[in-house]
This record gives structure tokens, sequence and C-alpha cells, in this order.
């Protein structure tokens, strides 16, 4: 399958016919899977941090306070190791969003920068094969994930709204495969029940704010676990599967917080 420049805008007439970018391009072609090809659009443009090391501290540090949260709730240590990881799977990523939210950690992206393809060409592709497979962030993932932040950043959400909504999210009776699935549907109407008590007394003239936290945590999980491992934790942890590290943070909470400071450190 080869790329259809024809139909997509991102590349000009111009590009297309330019003797250098064709001459590159059939060198390239021979090397380089579709996937590969740059592309301008917001969909494919790929991004990274701008600051990593500031970012991915603070994003280390939210993933430490966030795997704390279910190691600390009682409700949670109770359940079979097998529902508690099967729990920590599905919804690892839509806590640590919320722990983004919660600790306002702000961050800035710029485009990756394109690999040489006169460098490429030179070497035969071979040097930087592993690196161009590997995946990254999109702008327009990046994006959602940045328009969530700010839209939770305006409910100014409490101290306790945080918590009872994290435990909504956590206690997720529909993921595959739970065995106490009743008993986990009950902890997420009790946590549901106690953030609505929370919300009422503290906004009594906003009668839809409860009705809106809901539906905005329900878009957590639209934002993909892999473009948040790929955009704040692949530069410090590399190849390492994110949720081997986090279920090894969960049961060794002390040592892995000791672990993942380390490897942001200066």
């Amino acid at each position: 399958m080869e790329v259809d420049y024809e139909r997509c805008q991102c590349h000009s007439k111009e590009n297309r016919n330019a003797i250098l970018y064709t001459l590159l391009s059939q060198n390239l072609n021979h090397s380089h899977s579709p996937s590969q090809q740059r592309c301008r659009c917001q969909k494919h443009r790929t991004v990274c941090l701008q600051t990593p090391q500031v970012t991915c501290q603070a994003a280390s540090d939210v993933l430490v306070k966030t795997i704390s949260f279910m190691k600390n709730l009682p409700s949670f240590q109770l359940l079979p190791r097998e529902d508690q990881l099967l729990l920590l799977d599905s919804c690892w990523a839509p806590l640590f969003i919320l722990g983004l939210v919660q600790e306002m950690v702000t961050f800035d992206v710029m485009e990756t920068p394109a690999p040489s393809m006169l460098k490429n060409i030179l070497l035969n592709g071979q040097s930087k094969r592993q690196e161009l497979e590997r995946t990254q962030p999109t702008l327009a993932g990046v994006q959602r994930l940045q328009c969530c932040l700010n839209t939770f950043w305006s409910l100014d959400l409490s101290p306790k709204e945080y918590a009872y909504l994290k435990g909504a999210i956590l206690f997720n009776p529909d993921v595959p495969g739970l065995r106490a699935s009743l008993y986990i549907e009950s902890l997420q109407r009790e946590a549901q029940r106690a953030l609505q008590e929370v919300v009422g007394p503290l906004h009594p003239e906003d009668q839809g704010r409860f009705a809106r936290i809901l539906l905005m945590a329900s878009t957590l999980k639209s934002i993909s676990p892999a473009l948040i491992t790929d955009l704040f934790f692949r530069p410090i942890i590399g190849n390492t599967d994110i949720v081997e590290l986090i279920t090894e943070m969960l049961y060794e909470i002390t040592a892995k917080r000791s672990a993942l400071s380390s490897r942001v450190a200066p």
C-alpha cells in the first residue's frame, strides 16, 4: 500500500513535483512504511514536550499520587487482586488526567523534528529505524487532552469533589472480567452519592453542576492511554510497559516512588 499524496491536503503539487523531493522520496519509499511518511495535517503531525524534564517530573509526581490514592482506599484493597489489576488497567489514565487537573499541570508541545531524508539515505535508514517506528503523540491528540484539562479547570472542583469523583471513576463495574462487579457497582453508587451531597451545599445555585461533572468525567475515556504514555512517560521509561510499571507501583509504592523520581532527576 502506497501513500496517496493526491488525497492528502498536506502535500502540494509543488512538493510532489520538486526534483529533489522526487529523488529523495524514491529512495526513502523503499525503506519506510506508509506510517513513517511526513504528513502535515493535525491528525498525523507528531509533537513532543517543549520542556520534557520539567513536565515529565510533574507527570511522574501525579502518577505516584494517583497510585497512592488507589492503594490507600480500604474498599479497593478489599477487592480480589484480579479485580484490582483490571480496574488499574482500565482506570489509571482517566485518574491520571484528573490528577493533572487537580495539580494544575500545564505544558507546551512543539513539532517533532523531521528526520533528515538525506541522512537516512546515506545510512540506509538502519540507525534510526527503531526510533522512527516508535509511536509519538499527535497534535490532534494533545489538543483534545488540553481541551479536556481546560474544561475541567473551568469547573473549579473542590478537594472533596476531586476525591469522590476519583472514586466514581475507579470503581467502574462495566470493566469486563470483574469477579466482584456487584460490589464495585455499589462502591460507585456510594461515591456518586457522596459527590452529589458535596456539590449541593457548595453550589446551591448551580443545579446542573453534578450532571456536568459526571458528563465531563465520561469524556476522560476519550483520551487514549497510549497518548498519555507517549507524551509524558515514554521519554523516561523507554520501551517499558506502563501497565507493568504502575502495577509494581501499586504493590511497592515506596520503592517505585524513588525509582521513578530518579529517572527524571537532573
